[in-house]
């Protein structure tokens, strides 16, 4: 026998042939959990087939051993084949038949183990070889496997230990973990399920209160005779812990309490870490760190005060950015920003914006300050702008100042806004202009599942405002502007709860405004309002819908009304979804200087929509029922 040989296999035949046999009952322990009840010589440890995948030992380029042909169950035969031992030593040149022997009864041994980890304790394994010649041509192996009926679990007992069995706050999460577990009796039990149910309890306890939570007694007891286990999961709570004082490293031009005001992480608060992962996406939305990680010091002295640690990487002090595109409405597109995230002698933001296409002409600046302790941020801000608004050339000022906040779920602000507007109809007729001053408030509530890409929820924007015309007269006006969207899923939840995205969504859209003022009076036309385009009514030319006068001229008018309902579909290959959807959509819409003159314009059609990195793209080809006439629409990108 080759003393090479001999080493290798002494090392494995070892390991294998001192694990217990399977014949009696069993208490399997995990490497996680507390010591078993069970004696030693009853006790049967089950391997992890991932981690026990045996080393690549075959060199393709010799010839093998010997064959082997597998009989079994397509999943219990695909974890053979990859995981049994006896597939490392095909290479092996010099194996005699004594020694090939040796390793077919090893073999049974360890498919017997591999079984156990998929819930199979009482299978029926036979190996068997014919030829007598050295090589795979005559030495033939075969293993037929018959897995037998699975083991179930038949109960579960989960407790708790620690801090978070006295404590009544708890109550809730204790529900949680043993109300979510992911094996329950009469599951089939497998190694796989039995860790990943494990992992997830454990994560419910050390996420919130108790992040040094540990497992401290996990055993599964099998009994093959009956086909059943037993689960015994003790979870320790370990102490809770409340945030200390926050400690940022990584800043240099910035001082703590912006960060403190940006991450909003209260001292004092209970521990709980999807309010430190938002806190870091708070930190990077801000702009003036490009990565934040927010993590609790948990070998601090006292739990009730843990300190909180984050690390930064600053954003740069200035940025350019030039961008291009082009869209059916306003054709190609060009803009360039400037972004300082500290004006000298001031510590606000400024964000310089040029931007240019075939309808509009913008410059606009916007100063921001850092925000206050409630999370408010001062604002002021000026809009150049032409645009072609209708059958009108317009030439707008808007000088904006007052404060707004910005959350996860609900964006406010309020601000005193003067507007002028220059107006002049494309026949060269006299121009009209017309100054305000308002006083406006704003909200934007979302409920959406996923942004920038959601399938289901709502989102609400509110503006509302009042104020007075500048000028020879002084009238005063209201001014309100709803939007409304939402997904509606058309989903079929399968057995296992899960629903199926292929049945597409439901997206709905309106609109709703108003200009309360007395009849005559001359207000800025960025005042009123236009519809039509992509985003609005389909089939119509951007702002093309309105006060269509006695000689063909659209003016912008004081009432708006749209909506739309349109059908997104996933589009499917080989059974899987792609970034690729189709959709249905009917659009209508109206502008009038009266509400009960709105009368609805209609816009037909469908597209194609594609996620990608910005966001979605919009493709939709329109009938605009009123002009007879189709237009393409094309749009990226998500707002609300």
């Amino acid at each position: 026998m080759s003393t090479r040989w001999y080493q290798r296999a002494l090392g494995f035949g070892a390991v294998l042939w001192l694990a217990p046999l399977l014949v009696a009952a069993q208490t399997l322990p995990d490497p996680d959990g507390a010591a078993p009840a069970t004696p030693p010589e009853v006790m049967a440890t089950l391997h992890d087939s991932a981690a026990s995948s045996p080393a690549a030992m075959d060199d393709s380029s010799a010839t093998p051993a010997f064959t082997l042909t597998i009989s079994a169950p397509d999943d219990i035969k695909t974890l053979l084949e990859r995981h049994l031992e006896l597939q490392r030593y095909r290479s092996l040149s010099d194996l005699s038949n004594d020694e090939l022997d040796r390793l077919l009864d090893m073999a049974k041994l360890d498919a017997n183990q591999l079984l156990a980890t998929q819930g199979y304790f009482s299978p029926l394994v036979t190996v068997s070889r014919s030829g007598e010649a050295q090589t795979s041509a005559t030495r033939e192996v075969q293993m037929v496997v018959v897995p037998g009926e699975p083991v179930q679990v038949s109960q579960v007992r989960m407790q708790f230990s620690g801090p978070i069995t006295t404590d009544p706050e708890d109550a809730a999460q204790r529900a949680l973990i043993t109300g979510t577990w992911l094996l329950p009796a009469g599951n089939r039990f497998t190694q796989a399920a039995w860790s990943a149910a494990k992992q997830q309890a454990l994560q419910q306890l050390s996420s919130q209160r108790y992040p040094t939570g540990t497992v401290s007694v996990s055993e599964a007891d099998v009994d093959p005779e009956t086909h059943s286990a037993t689960l015994t999961l003790t979870l320790d709570s370990g102490p809770a812990f409340r945030l200390g004082a926050m400690i940022p490293t990584g800043l240099n031009r910035y001082d703590t309490e912006l960060v403190r005001r940006l991450a909003r992480l209260p001292e004092g608060s209970d521990y709980d870490l999807k309010e430190l992962v938002a806190a870091q996406q708070r930190l990077t939305r801000s702009g003036y760190f490009n990565t934040a990680f927010i993590r609790l010091d948990t070998s601090a002295a006292d739990p009730q005060a843990a300190p909180v640690l984050v690390t930064l990487r600053e954003a740069p002090l200035q940025k350019v950015t030039i961008g291009v595109g082009a869209s059916s409405d306003s054709g190609a597109r060009f803009s360039a920003e400037h972004l300082h995230q500290m004006l000298p002698g001031l510590g606000w933001r400024a964000l310089s914006k040029l931007s240019l296409d075939q309808d509009t002409q913008s410059l606009s600046t916007e100063l921001t300050a850092p925000p206050n302790e409630a999370g408010w941020r001062w604002n002021t801000s000026v809009l150049l702008q032409n645009e072609t608004s209708g059958s009108t050339e317009v030439s707008s000022q808007r000088w904006r100042a007052g404060a707004s906040k910005e959350q996860e779920r609900i964006d406010r602000s309020y601000y005193l806004e003067y507007n002028r507007a220059d107006s002049i109809s494309k026949d060269n007729t006299p121009s009209n202009q017309a100054e305000s001053l308002s006083a406006n408030y704003a909200f934007t509530l979302r409920e959406f599942d996923a942004l920038p890409f959601p399938t289901s929820g709502w989102a609400l924007g509110l503006e509302v405002g009042g104020g007075t015309t500048l000028g020879n007269e002084h009238i005063p006006f209201g001014r309100v502007l709803a939007r409304w969207q939402a997904y509606v899923p058309l989903t079929r939840a399968d057995d296992s709860g899960l629903t199926d995205l292929r049945a597409g969504r439901l997206a709905l859209r309106a609109q709703l405004g108003a200009v309360v003022v007395k009849d005559g009076t001359s207000l800025p036309s960025t005042l009123l309002f236009l519809a039509g385009g992509a985003s609005s009514v389909r089939g119509y030319a951007l702002r093309s819908i309105g006060i269509t006068e006695a000689d063909g001229t659209v003016n912008a008018g004081r009432y708006l009304a749209t909506g739309t309902v349109e059908w997104q579909r996933p589009i499917t290959h080989n059974g899987r979804l792609t970034d690729w959807e189709g959709a249905l959509f009917v659009d209508a819409g109206s502008v009038a200087n009266k509400a009960a003159r709105l009368d609805a314009q209609v816009g037909v059609g469908g597209g194609v929509r594609w996620k990608t990195p910005v966001g979605p793209l919009q493709i939709d080809l329109a009938y605009g029922v009123a002009l007879q006439k189709w237009r393409l629409h094309l749009n990226v990108g998500f707002v609300f």
